[in-house]
């Protein structure tokens, strides 16, 4: 028997409404789905370029055109798993039968991604690396669809979205510090620098898939859907649907476009920093691992704190504030590896990173929560709840911004030449153009955040009005 049905009347009540409040064994159940899925995502987004150009064998230029064609395989895809998923109801639940269905063959291809037996094949690149993605949008369309159909109550979501990014990136600090780790584990004869021995990749990998496996199947015993559109509207859903709820839904618009922004920012910062790391300050595996590392570990200091925050702040004003922390942690970072005197001190390094991530980790993490709100006001202005289409749609533009953190990178390092069999040095120039990859391009890409997510206009009062609108309908 599910124990939140069996608690007293009044909350039972609240169930019955759609705003309902969950157990916090529930909150770390749906947040472990997101821990799962980064132990995949993050690997992929710090450390698959790197992989492909310094062990697998492929030029920047190469692997950035796959990484392009691989996110424009996903523009056709992701809007026929969003429409998909809104048209059937599998037993094991309309949303969370996915975090197992999807999981499987989501970690045998992330696995696969890392394993060097074709090396060099294109091919094989190309088959994992797309399978790989169409795997991670038939688990994350259906997850991020089950965060809005678990309760409509604004400050559930709220904390939901706290628990989920706090897990998050608890998978985050798992790979960025912990990759490195690992791999020196499996290979303990490599060098001081990130492991270039394909002997060390493949176990990795496989040992962080299958943990994230097991974490789905966590998330699904723990989830139920309880706000989900009635059976007899999801024979209408259609793919051209997604486009329409585009043109007509001015804040998924907006938040859409933050998305993209956003991840670009993460990605290409992400997938700079084992070369930061390795050519511009010639660190050990070691310095490496606290470094990525760093980019999580605000997340447990201030992603409790979300709530409180916004109080205080407001939503907007918490965009803006952590917004402008994270360009002045990449200002710092800039300064810091352009004055040599100073670029000897790793802790000023530390530092800066860790200003950079507060600000990073806040404001992306943050914006998960505006998805439910999205969806919401798109079921009151034309009275349907298509989760999945729009979890579909705001996939597609975070995953564009996914391929600008592969494309944007490959193409920047084979402009200033970037040599991948040379393992110590890089010329002067190439160091340059790294530098601008950490800090100069993501903080370009924050000032435009700044400016889209100025343009959201769903207070929490009016989504608090609208969701109880819908609720008084649905009565009727």
């Amino acid at each position: 028997m599910d124990t939140e049905i069996a608690m007293p009347l009044k909350t039972e009540k609240r169930e019955s409404d759609g705003f309902c409040q969950l157990s916090w064994t529930r909150r770390f159940g749906f947040g472990a789905g997101d821990l799962a899925q980064n132990l995949i995502y993050q690997t992929i987004s710090m450390y698959l370029l790197f992989f492909y150009t310094n062990v697998y064998g492929l030029s920047p230029a190469v692997a950035a055109v796959m990484f392009l064609i691989v996110r424009i395989v996903d523009v056709v895809w992701d809007p026929l798993v969003g429409t998909f998923v809104d048209k059937h109801e599998p037993r094991w639940g309309k949303y969370r039968s996915y975090l197992i269905l999807g999981g499987v063959p989501l970690t045998g291809f992330a696995i696969l991604c890392f394993w060097n037996g074709f090396s060099g094949s294109l091919v094989y690149a190309y088959i994992t690396y797309v399978g790989l993605s169409m795997c991670y949008t038939l688990v994350n369309v259906p997850y991020g669809a089950l965060n809005a159909s678990l309760t409509r109550d604004t400050n559930e979501i709220t904390i939901l979205t706290s628990v989920r990014m706090f897990m998050a990136n608890i998978g985050g600090l798992a790979v960025g510090m912990g990759i490195p780790i690992v791999l020196k584990l499996f290979d303990p004869t490599e060098g001081s620098d990130l492991s270039t021995s394909d002997s060390a990749w493949f176990p990795t990998m496989a040992l962080y898939g299958l943990t994230g496996l097991a974490l789905l199947y966590f998330c699904f015993s723990q989830c139920r859907e309880r706000v989900v559109m009635d059976k007899s509207q999801t024979e209408n859903v259609r793919v051209s649907d997604l486009w329409m709820e585009f043109a007509r839904n001015k804040p998924l618009r907006i938040l859409a476009f933050f998305f993209i922004t956003a991840f670009a920012m993460m990605s290409v910062g992400n997938a700079a920093g084992a070369y930061y790391i390795n050519y511009n300050l010639h660190g050990s595996a070691g310095e490496l691992s606290v470094f990525m590392g760093l980019g999580s570990i605000p997340a447990f200091i201030f992603m409790p704190l979300i709530p409180s925050i916004k109080r205080k702040v407001g939503k907007k004003g918490m965009f803006y504030l952590f917004l402008s922390v994270a360009i002045a942690g990449m200002a710092m970072l800039y300064v810091i590896s352009m004055v040599e005197s100073l670029r000897s001190h790793m802790w000023l390094v530390y530092v800066a990173q860790f200003v950079k991530s507060t600000g990073v980790i806040v404001a992306t993490g943050y914006m998960w929560a505006l998805v439910p709100e999205v969806i919401s006001f798109g079921e009151y202005t034309h009275g349907r709840r298509i989760a999945g289409i729009v979890n579909a749609l705001t996939g597609i533009f975070y995953k564009a911004g996914m391929a600008l953190g592969g494309v944007v990178p490959g193409l920047v390092l084979d402009y200033v030449g970037f040599n991948g069999a040379d393992a110590t040095a890089q010329s002067a120039f190439t160091q340059q153009g790294i530098l601008w990859l950490v800090a100069v391009i993501p903080a370009i890409l924050l000032l435009l955040a700044m400016a889209i997510i100025s343009r959201y206009d769903l207070s929490d009062s009016r989504i608090d009005e609208i969701n109880r609108e819908i609720e008084r309908r649905n009565r009727k």
